[in-house]
């Protein structure tokens, strides 16, 4: 478990999401039947338990070539990993002090099939969670690949300098949808007709800006269009990273060029405009990337959660863009948006 999980609150429930890597250093192959992530202090008692499909969707392979079916990523051969990506609901005002896991294993030996058990990955339940402003204003906002268990986001396990980390574990990206679910209006391969395009992207609280860019152009809207190369150093276009203190930071991808309003060093006030929204790097239409991780690196970092101290829900979505409904307006308050949600902030 390379980060321990903290508790997030959304939709009025807890969230544990973090992941869970399974090695099997044994000579010959394993197959995981089950997971069970148990409450530590009462083993008795299972936040959630994951066997077959279930399993099979949290189950990822990443290095294995060609990427294993669903029906066999529970299946690790010899020196190989699995990594689970878990996301359990819990209390939000009585999660778990910690957690275990209890796995399931099947191995083949000697012709025959033996079953076995094993626990492990024992870890303590972070609660300290920061609280913050919104990033923009107005809307409405549709919380774009937002946190959920299979979110693009979520899933977005990438090694840095050896390590692989998950940056976006809590990332959004804010897209600006009219009554109609609409993102544009007019020419849709020009971003000025997009009503995203140009809006104030706002600092979420006081803070430092640490990393600014500002000399990417915009891509024309399309998802096969890039004015530039994507490498790591462009994959987030024009970005400002505030540090907000105790070890984190937010990052803010996608600006329009020449539109930065902070310079380097700069202290900041919580609601400054910091810069425009626009669609460089490696975006497909203008819209706002956010996230807040554990250091400066844009994608080199963990991702924390947060929560924003007030938005409204004004609309539900059953996929990115699939099923986007409005609901009657339902003010939220310390909550995270995820990814099912419309919101307008205030």
């Amino acid at each position: 478990m390379p980060k321990a999980p903290t508790l997030a609150t959304s939709d009025g429930s807890g969230i544990l999401a973090y992941e869970l890597h399974v090695t099997n250093l044994s000579p010959a192959a394993q197959t995981i039947r089950r997971i069970e992530i148990l409450d530590d202090a009462t083993p008795a008692r299972v936040l959630l338990t994951l066997e077959d499909t279930a399993l099979a969707n949290a189950l990822a392979r990443p290095g294995v070539s060609p990427a294993p079916a669903a029906i066999d990523r529970s299946r690790i051969g010899a020196g190989l990993r699995a990594i689970v990506f878990v996301w359990a609901p819990v209390s939000a005002t009585a999660p778990p002090a910690r957690v275990r896991h209890r796995l399931t294993i099947e191995m083949e030996t000697g012709g025959n099939k033996v079953t076995q058990m094993a626990e492990g990955g024992n870890a303590a339940v972070g609660r300290d969670v920061v609280s913050v402003g919104p990033p923009l204003r107005g809307g409405p906002w549709v919380a774009a690949n937002g946190p959920g268990p299979v979110s693009g986001h979520r899933r977005s396990l990438i090694p840095i300098d050896g390590t692989p980390v998950i940056a976006q574990r809590f990332a959004i990206d804010y897209v600006m949808v009219d009554t109609a679910g609409r993102t544009f209006t007019g020419d849709r391969l020009k971003n000025e007709s997009y009503y995203a395009e140009g809006v104030d992207a706002l600092a979420v609280a006081d803070g430092i800006v640490v990393v600014t860019k500002d000399s990417i152009p915009e891509n024309i809207p399309g998802a096969n269009s890039r004015a530039v190369p994507i490498t790591l150093e462009t994959i987030g276009g024009n970005h400002v990273i505030l540090d907000l203190g105790q070890g984190r930071y937010a990052f803010y991808a996608h600006l329009q060029p020449g539109s930065l309003r902070v310079k380097l060093g700069e202290r900041v006030r919580r609601g400054q405009v910091l810069g425009l929204v626009g669609n460089s790097g490696n975006s497909t239409e203008p819209h706002l990337h956010f996230h807040i991780s554990d250091s400066p690196s844009p994608l080199g970092s963990e991702g924390l959660p947060y929560t924003h101290d007030q938005f409204a829900l004004v609309g539900r979505c059953k996929g990115a863009f699939i099923g986007c409904a409005a609901i009657t307006p339902e003010a939220k308050r310390g909550e995270l948006p995820n990814g099912t949600m419309v919101l307008r902030f205030p």
